[in-house]
């Protein structure tokens, strides 16, 4: 995901280095769709990419896009707003997402964090659900699973999530990798089963194996640089679903 710091080092990565072009579904490795029924292309920006030329990435075929809106219980992203807003403005369909830090705070306390500051969703058609980044800790690489149990970890995430849907009526799409979540939650087949995934896995043909629970996924960032600000990403279905998917289908 993208990032506010740079995290100590990102698990797990596929070098895709050696490839010359990566083809899912239509989609080129230069991010480029190749016909109208390519799957629509997205990203997620933080406050690492600042000011966004939006008009620009709309131009390069950004359809939908994630913000990061805050961390943990007192971080917020200082560019969120012009990011939002530009987005929107832009024709781009946006939703904002909250980076975890489970060992910092209650799942409560850091979705109520979230909703104060941009983790808000409205049946506008332009607005995707609020997002969970629940991952890799980046600063200690010791404590991937933040020092908490399967037990205590789904539980934090449950506690999170209850909060989101009680303000929003959404439940959270849930942003992580297979092996984190097979790991650090035991591979939570009842969460899984309530949230829509946006998997991570770089430099591979298609989005799978996906974490135990999922049998489908939402989005899959499959890169994290490209045409695109930020991280790549691409939402399974037509542009007409994606719509429909932020409306609240």
């Amino acid at each position: 995901m993208a990032r506010d710091r740079t995290p100590l080092r990102r698990h797990r990565r596929v070098l895709a280095v050696c490839l010359a072009a990566l083809t899912v579904g239509g989609i080129a490795a230069a991010g480029t769709p190749v016909s109208a029924a390519s799957p629509p292309k997205g990203h997620d920006v933080s406050s690492h990419q600042k000011s966004v030329d939006w008009p620009r990435a709309r131009s390069r075929g950004a359809a939908f896009v994630y913000v990061k809106a805050t961390e943990s219980h007192t971080y917020r992203n200082p560019y969120f707003r012009g990011q939002y807003d530009g987005a929107r403005e832009a024709g781009i369909v946006r939703g904002a997402y909250h980076f975890a830090l489970p060992d910092r705070s209650s799942g409560t306390a850091q979705a109520a964090h979230f909703l104060r500051n941009g983790g808000s969703w409205s049946a506008d058609g332009w607005t995707l659900p609020p997002a969970l980044d629940i991952e890799y800790n980046p600063y200690d690489r010791r404590r991937m699973c933040y020092g908490l149990s399967a037990t205590r970890m789904t539980g934090w995430i449950t506690a999170f999530s209850d909060e989101v849907e009680r303000h929003t009526g959404r439940r959270p799409v849930i942003y992580t990798t297979t092996h984190w979540w097979n790991t650090c939650t035991g591979g939570s087949r009842a969460l899984a089963a309530r949230h829509p995934l946006w998997v991570a896995r770089y430099g591979a043909a298609d989005p799978g194996p996906l974490p135990a629970g999922w049998s489908s996924w939402t989005i899959w960032q499959y890169d994290d640089g490209g045409s695109l600000p930020g991280d790549q990403n691409l939402f399974n279905g037509s542009l007409s679903r994606l719509r429909r998917f932020a409306d609240g289908e």
